[in-house]
């Protein structure tokens, strides 16, 4: 925590740097806390790097990453006021509770899928089913695949490659359980393929216990967002902006060749269980430079889900009506006049 006296020099010098378009008229010592839900996943790094290398102290905000679990919780404790900030992914989940009118802001892009291969949320097929003739997407018909929920990202990545061999969610046996467990269920027979991302995936391919099947199924995706308590926003719009400033500034330096640095690898490692030499090198989420959010892209899964009858309403949520593009622009202002 900061001190109040170590906040206020630290407001003085901030507002001295702005110019007078982008000065926030907020003392530091009036800016509150931010606690902020997080996946010891690698797509949440630029988190901890804003955390670690000082970015969220540089903008004036005090901020406590606290890990989660699935996106619908993260969602209610958003509603609730129980929590200030999080991320989630796209589920059918938060489409209901934006139609049935939560009380959560959107903010700006918390990571998405590189149009490139290999792919840090590959679709994986256990060795032992490799090794007993499973070579082929259209091969796990009628068989055990691993998803991490019925309403997130992961179903509907999982639904992506099935359709490249031919197959839906219907022609296979879903079997629901969280990305660390792939590991044990593909050792002890209990999966023939399943839903990964990084820094598991890689885990699995170092351990000899899967393969990368589909890699090219959810190109461009957006994967997750970041948002707020709606209440919380109305109040510290400025600490809000500065939320977001740091993190854009910390999401630019990893897209950007961070990944090479010896010190945002230990950081990750910190924050996900992994070694650092295992971070090394593997694929990673992305992010557009100014956190906007591709709406094509998230229409895309809400269709999805709906066609699953996942979701409680007709026509498209009033995404628009949460998503705080004035605040994001805020960020980005903030952050290039800090340069």
């Amino acid at each position: 925590m900061l001190s109040v006296s170590r906040r206020v020099l630290m407001a003085a010098a901030f507002a001295a740097a702005l110019t007078p378009a982008a000065a926030l008229p907020v003392r530091a010592q009036d800016l509150p806390e931010i606690e902020f839900l997080y996946s010891p996943f690698a797509d949440y790094a630029p988190f901890f790097v804003a955390e670690d290398l000082g970015y969220f102290e540089e903008f004036g905000v005090d901020v406590t990453l606290s890990p989660k679990g699935n996106t619908a919780e993260t969602i209610q404790m958003l509603a609730s006021g129980n929590i200030e900030a999080g991320a989630a992914t796209w589920a059918s989940s938060l489409f209901n509770a934006l139609d049935r009118g939560a009380t959560v802001s959107i903010i700006a892009t918390m990571a998405r899928m590189p149009d490139t291969v290999p792919s840090p949320s590959p679709f994986m097929v256990s060795q032992k089913a490799w090794d007993e003739g499973i070579r082929t997407v259209a091969d796990l018909k009628g068989k055990r695949i691993g998803i991490p929920g019925p309403g997130g990202f992961g179903m509907y990545s999982v639904a992506k490659a099935l359709e490249k061999g031919g197959l839906t969610i219907e022609d296979v046996e879903a079997v629901y359980l969280p990305p660390p467990a792939t590991a044990a269920a593909f050792a002890n027979g209990g999966l023939e393929a399943g839903w990964s991302i990084e820094p598991f995936a890689h885990q699995l391919e170092k351990q000899g216990l899967g393969r990368r099947l589909v890699e090219d199924h959810t190109f461009g995706t957006e994967l997750g967002l970041i948002a707020f308590n709606q209440d919380f926003v109305e109040e510290n719009e400025d600490a809000v902006v500065r939320f977001v400033a740091a993190y854009l500034k910390a999401a630019r330096q990893l897209d950007n060749g961070g990944w090479q640095d010896d010190r945002i690898l230990e950081i990750v490692s910190n924050y996900t269980g992994t070694e650092p030499d295992a971070l090394r090198g593997i694929p990673y989420t992305v992010r557009s430079e100014d956190g906007a959010i591709d709406m094509e892209s998230v229409r895309e899964q809400e269709e999805f889900f709906r066609q699953r009858g996942a979701l409680e309403y007709e026509g498209l949520s009033d995404i628009d009506g949460v998503y705080r593009r004035d605040l994001l622009q805020r960020a980005n202002d903030l952050l290039a006049s800090k340069k």
